[in-house]
């Protein structure tokens, strides 16, 4: 399983969700304390950028959660709908209902475990529900949200234009996708090329393989500690490739330019 892991990147598109799947179902599985609420690879600020304050409760993850602040921190969310696609544990969805008050926040996963697991943990979080679908139908009506958060998810599908052009359907006119993601660099013109087919208006493209780097870096020793005292020893090796912990194959994609991270605002247009 760690040399899958290894050749993520190199996966077709059909094999990348079902092994998506299969990690947050054994995430679920070893989790019994309710500890790992994200599964991203985080976002540390560079040169000298002011950090965000969190409460006592969230510095634990505070890297995980400065990327979900970086995808959505220049927007005033409050009286606004979002939905977020590919929700995972659902620390994100948490996070940001909790900080930026919109009116609603729907965190949706195709996983049915990872939902069970969010409709319990986060049940005391006002304005916040979870969802099962699939995110290239996604089951709400045309119109309805001014926001669409997706966090290390979308290319993991098998039909990123129908996840687009789904997410476009769903957005209010001049509503935004609001998206982050690690990608091959050989892949960035195609994905470049279906935004285009979406018809979505790219605001903004910012490339954070450094500032995901940083992250990992000042976060792999709190990931090992979770992997080691949460799962069973024949998994630990490929959960810390997985979690791009230091030394990994995953890491050092990263750090080296093989893998790159990047986020993007995109808007509907209005006609």
């Amino acid at each position: 399983m760690s040399r899958i892991v290894e050749k993520y990147a190199e996966l077709p598109k059909p094999l990348r969700k079902p092994l998506w799947q299969w990690w947050h179902k054994k995430l679920n599985k070893y989790d019994s304390g309710n500890i790992a609420n994200f599964m991203n690879y985080g976002f540390e600020y560079l040169n000298g950028d002011v950090r965000i304050q969190l409460k006592n409760q969230d510095e634990a993850d505070r890297y995980c959660i400065q990327l979900y602040d970086h995808v959505v921190n220049k927007f005033d969310l409050k009286t606004k709908n979002v939905l977020e696609v590919g929700a995972g544990r659902g620390g994100g969805a948490s996070y940001i209902t909790r900080y930026y008050e919109p009116k609603t926040y729907i965190g949706m996963d195709i996983t049915k475990s990872s939902i069970d697991f969010c409709n319990n943990h986060y049940k005391d979080v006002e304005g916040l529900t979870f969802k099962c679908g699939n995110a290239e139908k996604l089951p709400f009506d045309d119109n309805s949200f001014d926001y669409v958060v997706n966090v290390e998810s979308a290319r993991c599908y098998n039909n990123q234009i129908a996840f687009f052009n789904e997410v476009f359907r769903v957005l209010k006119p001049a509503g935004k996708l609001l998206l982050a993601d690690m990608i091959y660099p050989a892949e960035m013109d195609n994905l470049r090329s279906i935004i285009e087919q979406s018809r979505f208006n790219v605001l903004q493209e910012t490339n954070i393989s450094r500032n995901v780097v940083s992250s990992l870096e000042k976060d792999s020793e709190r990931r090992e500690h979770l992997i080691d005292t949460k799962t069973p020893k024949f998994l630990r090796k490929s959960f810390k490739t997985f979690a791009g912990t230091l030394g990994t194959s995953r890491f050092n994609n990263f750090a080296t330019g093989v893998f790159q991270y990047w986020s993007f605002v995109l808007e509907k247009q209005k006609n």
